[in-house]
């Protein structure tokens, strides 16, 4: 079976080095894809060593690693304790995430991701989910879609481009990528056409894969899933996962504060371990998908 073309891990060093690996260790990589990060960890392991993966897309399985140390799943990581305990693990050493939509899936046109691509409303990864692009733009009632906008794609013309959707679909069903662009125009200026499209998109695949809500409950899993001092290393794309990311290793929370003890202190399940990192100009240059990567590491405490 001819393998899936899949670019280069983005972070890929400094992404691994976070997770302070121990040959003899057990990590898991929730979003193994071309299985870039994967590889890199399992050259740090030693004989005894174990990486589990998960990877929901089908397509994916088409990268398995041939290794007694290595076992892939074929789920989403919101079910991380789930399929670990399947498999008789516990407790782990290390956790790697590396969120948002391969660039595979961006680079084939039937799967509806890409803005540059002409393609079925699609945008599900996991090609058996029931909600797909097409679902939501010619089911969802006109404030669904506002919201949807406006909380996923941070879009502020997000009431206009509901009812134009509206409209539009009253006259006929919205199928494919082009026509939904059509639909659009008006609200589309040539020179911010691009960025639009992307925010555009972006509402709609967070919408229909659950994104946020699938970060949050993998996050609230992650402590529960660590060791003491174990590792959790995860690269966000955009915004409201890395705000997530970064409040959760704060606060343990994703909104309100922690409370406090009699002395001031409060009880937190995550340390960060050293600042931001961002991809260096140079991978940039190589690697145009790192552009908007953003790395948080935290240790469980």
């Amino acid at each position: 079976m001819m393998k899936k073309m899949y670019h280069n891990p983005v972070l890929l060093k400094e992404t691994v080095d976070g997770l302070a690996i121990n040959e003899d260790g057990i990590y898991v990589d929730v979003t193994f894809g071309g299985g870039g990060h994967a590889k890199e960890i399992l050259s740090r392991l030693g004989p005894k060593g174990k990486l589990y993966a998960f990877d929901q897309d089908k397509d994916a399985l088409e990268n398995d690693i041939d290794d007694d140390r290595f076992t892939l799943i074929n789920q989403n990581f919101r079910f991380l304790q789930r399929y670990l305990k399947f498999y008789g693990v516990k407790e782990v050493d290390g956790i790697l995430g590396d969120f948002g939509v391969s660039s595979h899936q961006f680079d084939e046109g039937s799967r509806g991701f890409s803005t540059r691509f002409e393609g079925d409303l699609d945008m599900r990864m996991d090609q058996t989910g029931a909600l797909s692009a097409y679902n939501v733009i010619n089911e969802y009632d006109e404030e669904a879609l506002r919201s949807m906008f406006f909380q996923y794609g941070e879009l502020r013309n997000a009431r206009q481009l509901a009812s134009t959707i509206v409209i539009g679909r009253a006259d006929a069903t919205i199928k494919t990528s082009e026509q939904l662009k059509t639909v659009l125009k008006k609200h589309l200026p040539q020179h911010k056409q691009h960025k639009l499209l992307a925010q555009i998109y972006q509402a709609i695949r967070i919408e229909v894969n659950q994104e946020i809500e699938v970060l949050k409950e993998f996050l609230e899993q992650v402590p529960k899933v660590l060791s003491k001092d174990g590792r959790l290393s995860v690269i966000s794309y955009h915004s409201l996962e890395d705000r997530l990311v970064k409040r959760f290793i704060r606060s343990g929370m994703f909104e309100g504060e922690p409370e406090k003890d009699m002395f001031g202190n409060v009880d937190v399940p995550l340390k960060k371990v050293g600042g931001l990192i961002v991809p260096s100009a140079e991978e940039i240059k190589e690697n145009n998908r790192a552009r908007s990567a953003k790395l948080r590491i935290a240790k469980k405490l």
